[in-house]
């Protein structure tokens, strides 16, 4: 498995991450527990050495689950893992019911790190994000309560989740940020305006989450695919059949570019992300051994220049249909 680093932070990680959340939450009920384990070890085995989870994925269950699964290779891994939701009794981390509570006030954020440790099994968390910008606190104090914890030895580097362009220049001037992880992928390519240049200019790492499209751009998705309550597509504007129908023309493109290459549109998606630039380390999510297989092929892909023009291209003229998340969860986003 290649290498990159995030940023100027050199923080050393594999090309490809994996996300750990869908083992535990929002696709579905949790899968089971020695299944997952032998598959964050498999991905270990393969070279993978990145691994994303959070607090809020259960809550709770997915971080204690990576830190048994990967507590035998604790020094050759780097575990991330995020802060910033209010996880009282009734809330609802999908924002099903309304939009889940935002705290990212220092005593919480301090209250929360200890937790993490506990159930991660570590004594240092690798990469320590906020989940979203809490626009009741000034970022200056969550990235202060940061920079006390990396001095205390409990943090090793910082990160923000979905922030926006000054938010990332305020947070870096206090405490240098390795990574800012946010959504980015061939149909959501916003990060590009302003966010992609702004972490080029400042020496920030990026690590895309939902690189393959939350599926969608796999081409195993189309307008008859039914997602049960307890999957969080299913309130998603961008997974109703309307628009997984109109959406249908970049599964196209993706799959005619991978017959040509003898891979598969998501080894494509994969590859057109890690071209973009070499700090760029994307997280796909699975939960089964061949697609991590799959995930983890697209680094050996080579995407030629002509090939990268083609694809962009072609999707520009693809308009991507609904949006990405229902508008109270958008709202938490680019702050």
């Amino acid at each position: 498995m290649q290498k990159r680093k995030l940023g100027n932070s050199n923080l050393e990680v594999s090309a490809i991450g994996l996300g750990c959340m869908g083992m535990s939450f929002s696709y579905g009920p949790p899968k089971d527990k020695q299944e997952m384990t032998s598959l964050l070890r498999a991905a270990f085995e393969r070279g993978v050495t990145f691994f994303d989870t959070a607090e809020v994925y259960g809550p709770y269950i997915n971080e204690e689950l990576v830190g048994e699964a990967l507590a035998p290779f604790r020094r050759q891994v780097v575990i991330a893992t995020k802060f910033g939701f209010d996880l009282n009794p009734d809330f609802d981390p999908r924002g099903m019911k309304g939009p889940p509570g935002l705290n990212s006030r220092p005593e919480h954020i301090r209250q929360a790190v200890e937790g993490s440790l506990k159930r991660l099994k570590v004594e240092t968390i690798d990469l320590l994000y906020q989940h979203r910008v809490d626009p009741n606190v000034p970022i200056e104090d969550v990235a202060g309560a940061v920079k006390g914890l990396i001095q205390q030895g409990k943090v090793k580097h910082f990160g923000l989740s979905e922030a926006g362009v000054q938010t990332i220049r305020r947070a870096h001037a206090v405490q240098p940020l390795t990574a800012l992880q946010s959504e980015y992928s061939l149909w959501w390519r916003r990060p590009e305006e302003e966010v992609l240049p702004t972490l080029e200019k400042l020496g920030i790492g990026f690590v895309p989450y939902s690189p393959l499209g939350k599926g969608f751009l796999t081409g195993k998705i189309d307008e008859n695919s039914k997602f049960d309550s307890s999957d969080f597509r299913s309130i998603l504007p961008r997974f109703t059949p309307e628009a997984l129908k109109a959406n249908q023309a970049l599964t196209h493109l993706l799959g005619s570019i991978a017959a040509r290459k003898k891979a598969t549109p998501a080894q494509i998606a994969l590859a057109w992300l890690l071209a973009q630039k070499p700090w760029i380390v994307p997280i796909p999510g699975t939960t089964k051994l061949h697609r991590l297989e799959e995930n983890i092929g697209a680094v050996s892909i080579e995407l030629t220049l002509d090939d990268l023009r083609e694809i962009d291209s072609a999707a520009s003229t693809i308009t991507v249909q609904g949006a990405r998340y229902p508008e109270k969860l958008e709202k938490m986003t680019g702050r």
